[in-house]
């Protein structure tokens, strides 16, 4: 019974800072839709093309090799975010650790490599 109440206790405070982050993000928006003026007209509700009006249908296709590209720019930003923590304690790391990581560096390798020769990054 001691335990769940300690448990308890650590989660409180958690409880609290997300109470008060609510707070401090709903009042803000509440008071601004009560206070700012509500006039909507046809000008202020148009949807906004870089100050002139639309000449076709946004609901067009993208090339795939977009969506390729972005791929790969969110697996290379997530190995930097791997690679700094290794690099800072590499003088301390135990061998499992450091053949871990050109481990993970290697599969990450292969996979651009493939993608290269695949010819996702040709534009052409």
């Amino acid at each position: 019974m001691f335990m769940t109440n300690k448990l308890l206790e650590d989660y409180y405070i958690i409880l609290v800072f997300m109470a008060v982050a609510a707070l401090v993000s709903l009042i803000p928006v509440t008071l601004s839709f009560f206070r700012a003026r509500q006039k909507p007209n046809d000008e202020k509700t148009s949807p906004y093309e870089c100050g002139f009006s639309p000449f076709s249908d946004t609901r067009k296709f993208f090339d795939v090799r977009f969506y390729l590209v972005a791929i790969l720019f969110v697996i290379f930003d997530l190995e930097i975010a791997f690679l700094f923590p290794w690099a800072i304690f590499f003088n301390k790391m135990a061998p499992l650790g450091v053949f871990s990581m050109l481990i993970f560096l290697g599969v990450l390798g292969a996979g651009f490599v493939y993608e290269w020769k695949k010819g996702a990054l040709d534009w052409e």
